[in-house]
């Protein structure tokens, strides 16, 4: 989109008419004073590469937040729920700046596993072949006990699904499953904890891909009549989406978390706001690669609305965007 502005602008304009309307480069200005929303707004400005589509995403998300009728969509993969990273999205979550989460399994795997256990630093060059005889899983240069995840997923989970049962749940959705285990676990730096207390829902629409879905099968071989209906998430979305005046989404990574986004959305007309942070490319025809304005195309996004890919590691990018917004809020909103 604004490269497409950025064509139209230079068709009409030639010699000394180009360089009075064309917007000047400026320098970023660093200082040992300066904060991360000062920063990013100086990048909107230097014309620097990625540096300027960052501070651009900073500028459409600030839009969002403005807009009392925008319904703010955030979606993500488990990976980063391995790492801080996990402390900026419970912060959005926590503050209500977001209304909808759409994630994957290993969300709830990761979620709740460090609730319970550790995970530990590591290092991309390990010796898998070592790390596997001790019990060790790696994730990029994250390092996982198998207590720190499947066994201990196992020990809590059984029981509390055994008390969700005994209520007369026998049938939930993956957010109505969200919902029941964040309310029963008392931690404040999870994500499921403050999206339970603040009644925004998670959907999962992968829901068996990890650990949690291994869990809940294997529950199910002892419960016959215990069971998820997926088909109550899509009805619970469809809710949202065609009573939504406006939607906007923030979307890290790419794959079934971003794409149920952008679907469910094409069928209100299209995000009205979208941000994308991603390290994929695109000419391989993937989802994760392929940038916001192929959505457009479908129309997952308006044609007219505000929207940027951010290219880089969310793990550096999420938090530099989020540092930049969370202060102000979203006015007019509770």
């Amino acid at each position: 989109m604004f490269s497409a502005i950025v064509s139209w602008q230079l068709r009409d304009l030639g010699g000394g008419e180009m360089q009075t309307k064309l917007k000047p480069i400026s320098d970023i200005e660093v200082s040992d004073d300066m904060n991360v929303k000062d920063l990013t707004s100086q990048m909107l400005a230097s014309g620097g590469f990625t540096a300027k589509k960052l501070g651009v995403a900073c500028d459409i998300v600030r839009k969002m937040f403005r807009d009392k009728d925008c319904v703010i969509f955030l979606s993500f993969p488990a990976c980063i729920i391995s790492t801080g990273t996990r402390g900026v999205i419970r912060k959005l979550v926590e503050d209500r700046l977001v209304d909808v989460i759409i994630t994957t399994c290993g969300t709830l795997d990761h979620d709740l596993a460090r609730v319970w256990r550790k995970y530990y630093h590591g290092d991309f060059l390990m010796d898998d072949n070592d790390l596997h005889r001790k019990g060790i899983n790696r994730l990029g240069n994250i390092l996982i006990p198998n207590e720190s995840y499947g066994i201990v997923l196992e020990q809590k989970m059984q029981p509390m699904l055994g008390e969700i049962f005994k209520e007369g749940k026998k049938t939930l959705s993956s957010r109505q499953l969200a919902h029941e285990f964040g309310m029963r676990i008392n931690d404040k730096k999870s994500i499921l904890y403050w999206a339970a207390r603040n009644e925004i829902p998670v959907f999962v629409p992968g829901i068996t891909d990890g650990a949690f879905g291994s869990q809940l099968w294997l529950f199910k071989q002892q419960h016959s009549d215990f069971n998820v209906d997926v088909m109550k998430d899509e009805q619970d979305l469809s809710d949202i989406v065609f009573t939504a005046k406006k939607a906007g989404a923030i979307m890290i990574g790419g794959g079934i978390s971003k794409h149920h986004v952008i679907w469910w959305n094409q069928f209100r007309g299209g995000l009205d706001y979208a941000v994308y942070l991603t390290t994929a490319e695109e000419w391989d025809g993937s989802l994760s690669g392929a940038r916001i304005r192929e959505a457009v195309s479908w129309g997952k996004v308006k044609e007219n609305a505000p929207y940027i890919t951010v290219e880089g590691d969310a793990t550096i990018t999420l938090p530099m965007l989020a540092s930049s917004v969370v202060g102000e809020g979203r006015p007019g909103r509770h």
